[in-house]
C-alpha cells in the first residue's frame, strides 16, 4: 500500500518533456524521467483503497498494482519486477504508450491527483535491464509442438512470449524487414525509440522464438503449407484497413493515409529510406483530419520534417475542459480535452469541422473546402446528430493531407480467403471466447478480432490467446 500518510504528504509529481524548440530538431524520446529515488517517493502515495480499481478496472492486464508501488516504496525493486512481469510482457512498451487507464481509476482519482502508475512501472523495468534482472532464458522444458504466429504487433509478441515460456517451438512471421509491426512502424521515435523494441525482440530470439521477416503468408507461403508445418497457428495481423473519406477530390495527389506517412517516416529515421523516397511535410501547409492519436503522431512527424504549418480538423465536437487533477467520471475514462507533446509543440486544432471536397491543378491539392457543423441529441433516442452550419463554409489552403480517421477492420487478404474465415458484422475476424475461429487449429487475437483498440488491450488479448492455445493442445494430444 506504500506509506499509509504518503497520499496526504507527498504530492504527485511527473516527468516533464523537453524543450519543445530542441526536441523537435530530433526524434528521440520527449521526456525527462524521474529519477528512481523520486519514484520511491511517488509510490509511497499509493494508498489501502481496499479495492484497487487500478488493477480491476482500469489495467486491460490486471497488473497487480498495489503490490509493486508498495515494493517500490520499500526499496525491493527486484521483487517489483517479479509482480510486474507476472502480468505483463511488455511492460517497457505499454510504460511509454499506454494511455494510463489505470492511473483515471486510481482511488486517489476520486479528488485528489492519482498516482504515476505508468511511470513507475516504465521504472520498474527499466532499472530491472539496467540492474541485469531482466535475461532471456529457455523453457524448463521443451515441448514439441509448433505453433505459427502470423503478425509481429504487440498481440503477436505477447502471445509468443507466453506461448515460449510454457515450452512450444514458436515462429513469428512478419511481411516487413522487421518485427514489431505497428510498434515499429506506426508509432514514431519520438514515442517509442525503436532500440527498446529491439531490445526485447532479441530476448526473445534468445529465447528460442523464431522470426521469419518479409514473408507475407497467402502469398510467400500458402495455409496449406501452414497447416501442413505447424499444429497451431496464431492470427495476429491487426486491423490495418484504414477509414477513408470518400469526397470529391480524395484522388488528388498530396492525399495520403496517416499510417503510410508515419511508416515511411519511421524508415527515414531508421535510415532505410532517404529524405527524398518519402512523403515529406517540409515546407508544406498540412492538414490532418482525426483528432486521435494517430492524428497526433502526424501532428509531431510533420513539424520535425519543418512543416510550414499544421493544423488538425476532427469532425466530433471539441471535449469539454478539464484542469483539475481529478477524475470527473471516476472511475471511469473521461472523455475530456487532451494535449499531447506533439501538440504542445505546434498545430491548429479545430473540432466540428466536416470536410466537402478536396480542389487543386496539375493533379495536386489545393484546397479544402470546409463548413462547421452542430452536434444535436435526437429527441428521438438521443443520439448525437450532425446538423450542417451553411453560413460556416470556407476554404483552407493546404499543401498535403493526412487521413487519420481510424481503421476499419483487419485486412483482407489471400490468407483469409485460402482459410476460408468468417467474418463478423464489423468487418473483423469471428472469434469465440477462447479465441478460436471458425477453422480448427486456427486462433485470433488483438486488432484482428477486437478492432483497432489500445496496445495494452493487444498485449492482453495475446497473452490469453495464448493460454487457450495450451489448453487447446493439451485437448488434442498427449505432450
Amino acid at each position: 500500500m506504500g506509506k499509509p500518510t504518503g497520499f496526504i504528504e507527498v504530492n504527485r509529481k511527473t516527468s516533464v518533456y523537453r524543450n519543445v524548440k530542441k526536441r523537435i530538431k530530433d526524434y528521440k524520446d520527449v521526456l525527462e524521467y524521474l529519477s528512481n529515488n523520486e519514484i520511491e517517493n511517488q509510490a509511497s502515495r499509493c494508498m489501502d483503497c481496499g479495492i484497487p480499481f487500478c488493477h480491476a478496472t482500469g489495467c486491460p492486464l490486471h497488473n497487480l498494482i498495489p503490490e509493486w508501488n508498495d515494493l517500490i516504496y520499500k526499496g525491493q525493486w527486484k521483487d517489483a519486477l517479479e509482480r510486474l512481469l507476472a502480468t505483463n510482457s511488455l511492460p517497457e512498451i505499454t510504460g511509454r504508450v499506454c494511455p494510463a487507464t489505470c492511473e483515471t481509476s486510481c482511488t486517489l482519482s476520486i479528488n485528489n491527483s492519482p498516482v504515476t502508475i505508468k511511470e513507475i512501472e516504465l521504472a520498474i523495468i527499466e532499472n530491472g535491464f539496467k540492474q541485469g534482472w531482466v535475461k532471456s532464458s529457455a523453457p524448463d522444458i521443451e515441448i514439441k509442438k509448433k505453433i505459427a504466429i502470423i503478425g509481429s504487433g504487440p498481440a503477436g509478441l505477447s502471445a509468443a512470449q507466453t506461448l515460449r515460456k510454457i515450452g512450444y517451438n514458436i515462429t513469428v512471421f512478419e511481411k516487413s524487414d522487421q518485427a514489431g509491426g505497428i510498434l515499429r512502424y506506426g508509432i514514431p521515435d519520438f514515442k517509442l525509440e525503436k532500440w527498446v523494441l529491439d531490445r526485447r525482440i532479441n530476448l526473445m530470439k534468445t529465447s528460442g522464438i523464431k522470426f521469419e521477416t518479409e514473408v507475407n503468408i497467402g502469398v510467400d507461403l500458402s495455409y496449406r503449407y501452414m497447416k501442413k508445418s505447424f499444429d497451431v497457428i496464431l492470427l495476429t495481423t491487426g486491423a490495418g484497413e484504414p477509414r477513408d473519406l470518400k469526397i470529391p477530390g480524395r484522388e488528388l495527389d498530396g492525399i495520403d493515409f496517416a499510417m503510410d506517412y508515419l511508416t515511411e517516416s519511421n524508415l527515414r529515421v531508421k535510415g532505410t529510406l532517404t529524405k527524398d523516397e518519402i512523403i515529406s511535410a517540409e515546407g508544406k501547409n498540412v492538414l490532418v483530419i482525426g483528432g486521435g492519436d494517430t492524428g497526433s503522431d502526424c501532428v509531431g512527424t510533420a513539424n520535425r520534417q519543418g512543416a510550414k504549418k499544421v493544423y488538425q480538423f476532427e469532425i466530433m465536437k471539441k471535449p469539454d475542459a478539464w484542469d483539475k487533477t481529478w477524475n470527473p467520471v471516476w472511475p471511469e475514462w473521461p472523455m475530456i480535452l487532451r494535449t499531447s507533446s506533439s501538440h504542445e509543440e505546434g498545430v491548429n486544432r479545430e473540432w466540428s469541422i466536416l470536410i466537402k471536397k478536396f480542389t487543386g491543378k496539375n493533379n495536386n491539392v489545393e484546397e479544402a473546402h470546409c463548413l462547421k457543423i452542430d452536434w444535436k441529441a435526437s429527441k428521438k433516442d438521443g443520439r448525437l446528430q450532425m446538423n450542417e452550419i451553411p453560413e460556416s463554409k470556407f476554404v483552407l489552403k493546404i499543401d498535403m493531407v493526412f487521413l487519420a480517421m481510424g481503421f476499419l477492420h483487419t485486412e483482407y487478404s489471400n490468407l483469409l480467403s485460402e482459410m476460408g474465415l468468417e467474418i463478423d458484422e464489423k468487418g473483423n475476424l469471428k472469434t469465440f471466447a477462447d479465441y478460436t475461429t471458425s477453422v480448427d487449429g486456427v486462433f485470433a487475437a488483438g486488432d484482428s478480432d477486437t478492432g483497432a483498440s489500445l496496445v495494452v488491450q493487444a498485449i492482453y488479448h495475446g497473452q490469453e490467446s495464448a493460454k487457450k492455445i495450451h489448453e487447446y493442445i493439451l485437448k488434442k494430444s498427449d505432450i
